[in-house]
Formats: structure tokens, sequence, C-alpha cells
């Protein structure tokens, strides 16, 4: 079945849900980039069951979108089928007396954060200075501040897209998911439906005052704008931004493309900026690098549409970024 077989077939089985040569620029942070061949918005579990059926005939290209945040897509676009979760998926259910919260994949972290905070649900306030999903931080085991996803989950449950007529949605405890630093067994193909965390009960004015000071935090030490935090994952022990900044690179510009001087290891898309200049400045850095200290640094940046081998990165909805 080409793909153009398999957009005709999600039209017919999800109408309205369904979009070609669809702009994704805008559902990235870096706000750049080609378009995807085939958009998909599913709303439930029913429409992602549906999807599974048509997608397992012919296996195209799958690109799972969440917030974007460390997402980068060539000008040539994504020849494949895009897939973003929404209505169901960003419902949020909290226990205060279990100190445990529900939350659908596409649930921004930092509202997860707000949310449990709010009802003295402790212990997720680190979600709040990770600009990503329920789902990637699952998938990548996300984290800052000294604490990480595989900390607070519980479960999550996961449905394989390429599993047909046998699709169907599997639960996997923590220790089912094989998380270590930014990884998990959550391959390309399998969307994290919602995940299950489990906090410790706390007072709410110290729950808030933990998110303020992470939000306080990020603005001293992090650029805004459009860009998808950091670039590259830190070495063991060490840390890429450092590595960027002892080579002299910081404000180093290709095209609309610039190293933060804020924090080496955010490149900023500036207004002129095109997905192509943020890819030539990351090889750049990693090539300076390399030549500076022997240090081959590696990407979180997930970058689609590029033909570099090296630009596979790890789909990561936000990294450790203290």
């Amino acid at each position: 079945m080409s793909l153009d077989d398999v957009a005709t077939a999600l039209e017919d089985h999800l109408p309205g849900r369904v979009w070609r040569d669809a702009s994704v620029a805008e559902l990235t942070t870096y706000r750049v980039g080609g378009p995807a061949a085939v958009l998909v918005r599913v709303g439930d579990e029913a429409a992602l069951l549906t999807l599974a059926s048509v997608l397992a005939c012919s296996r195209p290209p799958i690109l799972l979108v969440g917030r974007g945040s460390n997402l980068l897509i060539a000008e040539a676009g994504f020849h494949g089928v895009a897939v973003v979760l929404d209505d169901d998926f960003t419902a949020i259910d909290i226990d205060p007396d279990a100190h445990r919260v529900r939350a659908g994949g596409a649930v921004p972290l930092p509202m997860l954060a707000r949310r449990a905070a709010a009802v003295g649900v402790g212990g997720l306030e680190f979600f709040v200075g990770i600009p990503g999903s329920v789902g990637g931080a699952v998938r990548m085991n996300a984290g800052g501040h000294g604490r990480e996803t595989a900390d607070v989950l519980h479960r999550a449950w996961v449905l394989d897209l390429f599993a047909g007529s046998d699709a169907a949605v599997e639960v996997r405890d923590v220790g089912a998911l094989d998380l270590s630093y930014r990884h998990s067994n959550v391959d390309a193909a399998h969307v994290v439906v919602r995940a299950e965390f489990v906090g410790e009960s706390d007072d709410v004015a110290v729950c808030e005052d933990r998110i303020a000071e992470i939000v306080r935090w990020r603005r001293e030490h992090q650029p805004g704008g459009s860009n998808a935090g950091s670039v590259f994952r830190n070495p063991p022990g060490d840390s890429a931004g450092r590595l960027i900044d002892e080579a002299g690179l910081k404000g180093l510009r290709i095209g609309g493309a610039v190293v933060s001087e804020k924090h080496a290891n955010f490149f900023q898309a500036e207004a002129d900026a095109t997905a192509d200049d943020v890819a030539r400045l990351v090889d750049t850095v990693r090539a300076r690098v390399a030549d500076a200290t022997g240090v081959q640094l590696v990407t979180e940046l997930r970058m689609i549409g590029f033909d570099e081998p090296d630009h596979r990165g790890s789909l990561n909805e936000r990294k450790d970024t203290r």
C-alpha cells in the first residue's frame, strides 16, 4: 500500500482528522521545517485502534508528535504519517489520598506538575521545567533538577500502532519499560496512551514554592524563544554546554540559527532561520567540539528528514537541563 493509499484509507476511517502535506512547524518549539505527507489527529482509544488497523498493512514511517520540544523537521519535510494525540489524551485524574496522578499521553508536563502541586501531591514538581508531554517523558525517561521520570512513574499504557487487528493497549509497570538515561523500550511505533505517577503527600504551599524556584532557575539560566532545549546529551561526567562554551562557540551563527549566549547547549532559531540552518549548526558545533576536545557529542534533538545518520537523535520531550 502506497502512502497515498494509506492517506485515503485514513480519510475513509477517520473523517475530518486527516490532512495531507500538513505543516508541522507550528507543532514544534523551533517553529521551522517542512510538511508531513500525512498528519492524523487522534482523540480517543477507539480512533487509535482504527489508526493501528490501517497502518499495520503497510507500516509507513511514523512520527509521534507530542509538544515538539526536541523535534526538528527538515525543510524537505517528513514522508510518512505524523500522529498527534488530543481530546481524551489530555485528561488528568488525581487521587490526592493515594498521591497518584493518572494523565493522558498528550498532557503537558508543566500542567501535570502544577495540577499535582495544587492538591498537595509532591515529588512531581521537576516536570514544570520540562516543556514536553507525558508520552515523551515516558518514552525517554525525561528528567531535570535532579530527578527523572523513572523516580515517579508507576506504570504506563502503551499501544503498538503496527499490531493491526491484534492491537490492544498494554499496561507496563515501570520495571517493564527498561528505563535508563534518556531511554526506554517504547519504540517509534508505540503510543503512550496514558501514564500513572506516584508522588508523596506534601503541603500545597511547599509544592508551589518548589515550582516557583524551578521556573525562576530556568528563566535565569536558559534562553526563551524558538529552541528545543539541550541539543546534545551530556557526556558521562561532563556537560555538553561546558564543552561547547570552552570551544568558544557561544554566539556561533549559521544563517538564522545561533548558539545561545546564555546556555551553549541551546541553539536558537531566529525569525529568518530554516531547519537546515539549525542542522548545519548542529554539525558544525559537533565537529568543532570533537576537534577541540576529542569528545563526540550525541544529539538529544530528534532530527527528521535529514540524510546524515548522525542526525538520528533519540526522541526525548525534554532533557536534564540543570
